[in-house]
């Protein structure tokens, strides 16, 4: 399970923070400013995925940096055609002659992406941030594919290739306290061992060392702890940033939040203001909803709203919101 929200107010700069309950560990979709973080919040930190490197969307990375240097961690940046020359731009703003006296290196990967390829490049704290390794490979979907959940990506259309993206757990598995209690086991890490070789498929005689409500543990097979567990779909979150609107772009992003949980989606626009709206190859409020309508999401979320209507806000959320619940005026 994760929770998500967005890191600023809906009108300030864009960001998702999506952080996995019961591990420390948290994803990001873009980087605008996320000074509203903790750093223990950034720490946690291990995928981030940026739309496009507009101003509002990128400049989280400096402050992202320095809370990151020195310490002994691995990060991984996606973002679009052109992603890497941007975040080298970003490193070569800087001078790294003292890095190699850190005792721990801390490690990004660069992953840009286009229709049909991804680039990895490798940058290390200890090496200066000098390119290290360049791999290219097909890109698959998903995009991303870890233990515990994928990430897809579409491209959409800013007058700059846009990216969106949906994270979806894969099987959700529960613990059930009752259950638990019966056994005369524990709650801990443990458990947490338990469902991860339990969603990898790992054999029923494989054996895990259980805690006892006693305080010591035993060895038990993954088939006899499976009654512990009750299993369900796992939860989807889609972002949805600066893009214009038209037939194909509509239908990209309907494929891609289909069935969000919470879909999140920028709102810079009324309907009474969809001419600029294109202009600035935006949405509107109510292109919003009825995307979100139509992608059967169960919750929207809006942002990116423009200064335009400084408070009147809640337009912008009613608009969204008539549309999304099927009742929007016409």
């Amino acid at each position: 399970m994760f929770s998500a929200h967005l890191i600023n107010d809906p009108s300030a700069d864009p960001g998702v923070y999506v952080k996995f309950k019961y591990r420390s560990e948290a994803l990001l979709f873009d980087l605008g400013e996320i000074y509203t973080l903790a750093p223990r919040q950034i720490l946690r930190v291990r995928h981030i995925f940026i739309s496009h490197t507009h101003m509002d969307h990128f400049i989280g990375f400096d402050h992202l940096l320095r809370i990151c240097l020195g310490r002994d961690m691995h990060l991984s940046l996606f973002g679009p055609p052109g992603f890497t020359k941007n975040v080298e731009g970003k490193l070569a703003a800087y001078t790294w002659n003292l890095v190699h006296n850190y005792t721990n290196d801390f490690l990004i990967r660069v992953i840009e992406v286009d229709e049909t390829k991804r680039v990895e490049t490798r940058y290390s704290c200890k090496g200066g941030f000098r390119a290290e390794r360049v791999t290219t490979e097909k890109l698959d979907d998903p995009l991303v594919d870890e233990r515990r959940f994928t990430v897809r990506v579409v491209f959409l259309d800013h007058k700059v290739p846009s990216l969106a993206f949906a994270m979806k757990e894969k099987t959700q598995i529960n613990i059930m306290k009752n259950v638990l209690d019966e056994m005369g086991l524990a709650p801990g890490n443990w458990l947490v061992r338990l469902k991860d070789n339990i969603r990898e498929g790992v054999r029923n005689d494989s054996m895990v060392e259980a805690r006892l409500r006693d305080g010591g543990t035993r060895e038990m097979p993954i088939g006899e702890l499976k009654q512990l567990v009750r299993t369900m779909p796992g939860q989807k979150v889609s972002y949805v940033a600066d893009t214009v609107y038209n037939r194909d772009t509509a239908r990209r992003i309907v494929d891609l939040a289909q069935e969000s949980d919470i879909l999140f989606i920028e709102t810079p626009f009324l309907e009474e203001d969809a001419e600029i709206a294109a202009e600035k190859y935006h949405l509107t409020a109510r292109q919003a909803g009825e995307l979100a309508r139509e992608a059967r999401a169960k919750e929207i979320r809006i942002f990116h709203l423009s200064p335009k209507y400084k408070g009147r806000e809640h337009l912008l959320m009613d608009e969204a919101m008539g549309a999304f619940r099927g009742h929007a005026p016409r």
